[in-house]
């Protein structure tokens, strides 16, 4: 199950993204607020972030610019999620690192169908694994 942190600090945005996403079959995680969201990005280890850019407290894309700069979350997805619609909010996000961009308001299917094309590609293991001339083949569980 992909886990997915949310930094959003409207309360019911972030209940609405929360409760249709786990009804997707995600794991949702996340805070209102911007402070201690790269601690516990840490400590939860998201497969994706959604990311509001407008936080009361900090400034989304500052988070963003850290998350891609640290060594242990500089490869996880960050969508940002944000009221700033201007083609230059657009184009800041995405230079800065965001695999993504959508604005609000926006269609929950299509925040959902957004995730999922994060993923793709991910979920199918290696068939077969080799290591010093033994090669593992998962579908026949036989190894050579």
């Amino acid at each position: 199950m992909k886990k997915i942190l949310i930094v959003e600090d409207d309360s019911d945005l972030y209940s609405l993204v929360q409760y249709n996403l786990e009804k997707e079959g995600f794991a949702v995680c996340g805070t209102e607020t911007g402070k201690g969201a790269m601690d516990l990005c840490r400590r939860q280890r998201p497969d994706l972030v959604l990311l509001d850019i407008m936080l009361p407290d900090s400034d989304g894309l500052d988070l963003c610019k850290r998350i891609r700069g640290d060594g242990q979350l500089m490869n996880v997805p960050i969508i940002f999620l944000t009221a700033r619609a201007s083609e230059t909010d657009r184009i800041i996000g995405l230079e800065l690192g965001a695999n993504d961009y959508i604005v609000k308001p926006f269609f929950v299917r299509e925040l959902v169908a957004r995730i999922r094309l994060q993923f793709r590609g991910q979920n199918a293991p290696t068939r077969v694994l080799s290591s010093g001339g033994i090669e593992l083949d998962r579908d026949s569980r036989q190894v050579r």
